[in-house]
């Protein structure tokens, strides 16, 4: 019989990542790699457990993620989302507690573009009076 899992898809800025929870002891994955080798910065790493902190199960369910596009912060903000939706999956209970923390919501913050006689999204180019 095949082995229950859950699956979720984060998005933040440019990143997309594609979450499995899978009844296990709590290794997260990312990419293939373990997630402190992945992601260098300590307060990213809590940032993407805090769906398991919050719901409880932070030792219960082995994450397994493939991300790409962004940086760090995008990443991590996307598996974060990814783990979220995953969780709501397993059990639709979590919601009472995800919701409120405002795990569930997409972050909507983009890169602006560039505009067309500007040096960037709002850089103008240098004012000469004269």
């Amino acid at each position: 019989m095949a082995q229950v899992q859950y699956i979720g898809t984060g998005r933040r800025k440019s990143s997309v990542a594609r979450v499995r929870l899978v009844p296990g002891n709590g290794s997260i994955v990312i990419n293939g790699r373990d997630v402190e080798s992945y992601i260098p910065f300590a307060a990213l790493i809590e940032v993407i457990k805090q769906p398991l902190v919050a719901t409880e199960t932070l030792g219960s369910y082995d994450v397994l993620v493939n991300v790409n596009g962004g940086g760090f912060t995008g990443q991590a903000g996307a598996i974060r989302h990814g783990i979220a939706r995953a969780l709501l999956q397993a059990d639709p209970g979590y919601r009472a507690t995800l919701k409120p923390a405002g795990l569930l919501t997409r972050d909507p913050r983009m890169k602006e573009r560039k505009k067309y006689g500007l040096k960037g999204a709002r850089r103008a180019p240098q004012f000469s009076k004269r």
